[in-house]
């Protein structure tokens, strides 16, 4: 195991990182689609109100508020539905708990001195964020101070209406922290991804093995056929990642990878153009993006004289105009040369992020934290758009905790292991 994640714990991560502001269920997707934009991460966490204003929580009452985390993909999921498309306004002004995908299981309530390792293990269990409570003073624990003392770890001790962060008594203390009432930061697993990152050396040699050979490669991935509705993208349950790959398939049986109807894609789009695209189009066409000149003939009831409005946010208040569809309302620019897929002009291609069976743990990280992305198609090295599985979150905490010898016996078996995923 290597020793970044023993010396360091969950309060070394949190120092910059800002308030928590809670998102209540009782908003509207309106102001819901104004949060996520501005928020760092393609989703947000959920809350209920609490049963009483100014009333002194435990960790257990703000963990049973918790509801779950809206994301881009579940707002443009419930505008797709034929009656928000028939009446937007009323759909805008939906409450945020109609829409929310209930998991009280995706956040857990931490500990500023929980080790590194631990909170590892839960976000592997499948939970997404980890809050934190915020301290007036954290000075960290590195690895100088070592995690045991006298034989005991760290643990914060409740005094009274105080909570205070507490090494044993009978050693030196390694932080001195009084904690903030009410005042929490939130880490996601990009968090951990950004500061495994920065002790790549002490990883070693893990960060350049590659993927494959770490059995980071998850092979049960959701996908649809480019010719079927792509609002079936939305019954694809796709889970953790909450992605669906749009393919086409081959000749062969392989799966030739186009695009992807995620989460992240959809992060800062036009919400109502994606709606309608995706009750609308195809998923090829909706992946693609339809050329504006033969949107006419594609769009019969979405042109310029359609009493569909182009809603957007300006100086927090929504104005409408009328505007016709194209692919640059749902977030793909639309560049040369064009594309025919099923008869079907398309150009804009939306490539979705990829990288090789052998690429590198490393470089796969990288990818990731450049494009803000949740996850990593895999492709074949012969072949870059024949998809075999997806990296994500969770696959590479896998990764990054497999026992040396879980990695040697890994390595030696890479040939084996390419060869069961071509199949």
């Amino acid at each position: 195991m290597a020793s970044v994640f023993l010396y360091h714990v969950v309060g070394d991560l949190t120092v910059g990182k800002p308030e928590l502001v809670e998102f209540s269920e009782t908003e509207v997707v309106e102001s819901a689609i104004r949060a996520i934009g501005e928020s760092t991460e393609c989703g947000i966490p959920v809350w209920k109100r609490r049963s009483h204003v100014g009333m002194i929580e435990n960790n257990e009452m703000r963990q049973q508020r918790f509801v779950g985390i809206l994301t881009s993909l579940d707002i443009v999921s419930f505008l797709a539905k034929t009656q928000c498309l028939e009446d937007q306004d009323k759909a805008m002004k939906t409450q945020v708990s109609d829409v929310v995908d209930r998991n009280n299981a995706l956040l857990k309530i931490v500990d500023p001195g929980t080790r590194l390792i631990d909170a590892l293990e839960m976000m592997k269990q499948g939970v997404r964020r980890l809050l934190v409570p915020k301290s007036k003073v954290w000075k960290g624990m590195s690895k100088r101070f070592s995690i045991l003392y006298n034989g005991k770890w760290l643990k914060n001790i409740e005094n009274g209406s105080s909570n205070n962060l507490i090494a044993n008594a009978n050693g030196p203390s390694s932080s001195s922290s009084t904690y903030m009432r009410d005042k929490f930061c939130c880490l996601s697993r990009e968090d951990i991804i950004r500061f495994l990152i920065g002790c790549l050396g002490a990883l070693a040699p893990l960060p350049l093995s590659s993927i494959s050979s770490l059995g980071a490669i998850n092979l049960n991935y959701s996908s649809i056929e480019a010719s079927l509705p792509a609002l079936e993208a939305t019954q694809k349950h796709p889970g953790d990642l909450r992605a669906v790959a749009v393919v086409e398939s081959t000749p062969d049986d392989h799966h030739k990878i186009l695009g992807e109807i995620s989460a992240s894609k959809l992060w800062k789009c036009d919400y109502l153009a994606a709606a309608w695209a995706l009750a609308n189009l195809s998923a090829g066409q909706f992946v693609m993006g339809v050329e504006d000149n033969v949107s006419s003939r594609l769009l019969p009831d979405f042109s310029v004289d359609s009493p569909v409005q182009d809603n957007k946010i300006v100086n927090g208040a929504w104005s409408t105009r009328p505007r016709k569809f194209s692919s640059r309302s749902i977030g793909f620019n639309p560049v040369s040369p064009t594309f025919s897929f099923g008869g079907s002009m398309y150009r804009g291609r939306s490539a979705p992020l990829t990288c090789k069976t052998t690429s590198s743990l490393a470089a796969v990280m990288a990818q990731m934290l450049s494009h803000r992305a949740t996850h990593v198609w895999v492709t074949e090295d012969e072949n870059d758009d024949v998809l075999v599985g997806v990296v994500g979150y969770a696959d590479i905490l896998v990764a990054v905790t497999k026992q040396p010898a879980a990695v040697i016996s890994s390595t030696r078996s890479i040939t084996e292991l390419g060869s069961e995923i071509q199949c």
